[in-house]
């Protein structure tokens, strides 16, 4: 719908691969191209990655039609940092998990909760806030490209302002890109953004913003981190920083989310584990994961065949002569005749 062209390369690239025509098909389209595939009788499974609302609407589609259906929706990604934390490592990876992408993909974090507070920690969001301040506008190596478009960038301004208004503090401003050249040649400009909040309750401490914008929030123990954790309403992915396993244990036995990581902050599983959010939360509908084991259980079918072949009565036979010596046929000790 909106970014077709890496799609369209794969499927040139397919083409040139020798991939026979029908193989792999490409349908551009909104609500009208998506319900006419789910609807067609040849289509006997469905996959969908987007926002929650329509993530739903997809998957009850599909089971309506007794198809089966992996849909997976929206998410609100936590990264709890423990005054523990390896200081340089983690304020790196913190800012490529909510600035990479323009924080436009589903991995991307979105609250970071300092447990505690110190000079640790003052250190910590320091480092986040000079790393991140230095990203510039662009699509080359290290730099951080536009939103998707108007209207998610008009989302993303409203959550700043939101924000800001609501009193929040706005430690790093992405809007200044707003006045750049760049911006101003075309392109949905914003920079990368943290906010530091005086309350969990703020829309952005809640809601999927989907773009470079980091809520912070300190909280007074381990068991409020999670209590906040727990409550957002997706279940895709969480992640702790600290150098102690036991303490990082402790957080990953209580997570409510389906990827977690531990001083990962994009914590994508590798194959053969699976893709995918959460079963009862706002990040999956439907049924199974998208890689890994998952997708094999998702995109096969488990065939049962359940066999008994008849024991024979004849004497065993060598070379096709009957020999006098041969032992009797085995007896099948555990048949399904009512016999065990």
């Amino acid at each position: 719908e909106k970014v077709p062209l890496t799609m369209r390369r794969v499927a040139e690239l397919f083409k040139e691969a020798g991939f026979p025509d029908g193989v792999f098909n490409m349908v551009q389209g909104t609500r009208e191209a998506v319900e006419s595939l789910i609807d067609h009788k040849d289509v006997k499974a469905v996959t969908f990655v987007g926002s929650s609302p329509v993530a739903n609407i997809v998957a009850d589609r599909c089971h309506n039609l007794n198809k089966r259906v992996t849909a997976l929706g929206g998410a609100k990604n936590h990264l709890i940092a423990l005054p523990d934390c390896e200081i340089d490592g983690a304020s790196s990876d913190i800012v490529v998990s909510y600035a990479g992408c323009a924080g436009q993909r589903c991995m991307a974090a979105s609250v970071l909760l300092l447990a505690g507070e110190g000079p640790k920690q003052d250190e910590l969001l320091k480092k986040v806030l000079e790393k991140a301040a230095k990203i510039d506008p662009g699509t080359g190596p290290g730099q951080m490209g536009p939103v998707i478009d108007a209207a998610s960038h008009k989302k993303i301004l409203g959550y700043i302002e939101a924000a800001e208004n609501g009193g929040a503090e706005i430690l790093l401003d992405g809007r200044k890109w707003l006045d750049m050249p760049m911006a101003k040649e075309g392109g949905c400009w914003i920079g990368p953004t943290v906010i530091k909040h005086s309350s969990p309750d703020d829309a952005t401490m809640k809601e999927e913003v989907f773009g470079p914008v980091l809520s912070v929030y300190t909280v007074s123990s381990w068991t409020e981190a999670i209590e906040i954790e727990n409550a957002n309403p997706f279940g895709n992915a969480a992640c702790v920083y600290t150098t102690n396993s036991g303490y990082a244990d402790w957080f990953i036995g209580r997570f409510r989310a389906a990827m977690l990581g531990i001083n990962i902050g994009i914590p994508v599983p590798r194959e053969p584990f699976s893709f995918g959010g959460l079963y009862g939360t706002r990040s999956k509908y439907g049924d199974m994961d998208i890689t890994g084991d998952g997708a094999m259980e998702f995109f096969t079918n488990r065939i049962k065949v359940t066999s008994k072949w008849p024991v024979p009565d004849l004497k065993e036979l060598v070379g096709g002569i009957a020999t006098a010596d041969a032992p009797a046929a085995p007896v099948d000790q555990a048949n399904f005749a009512g016999r065990m």
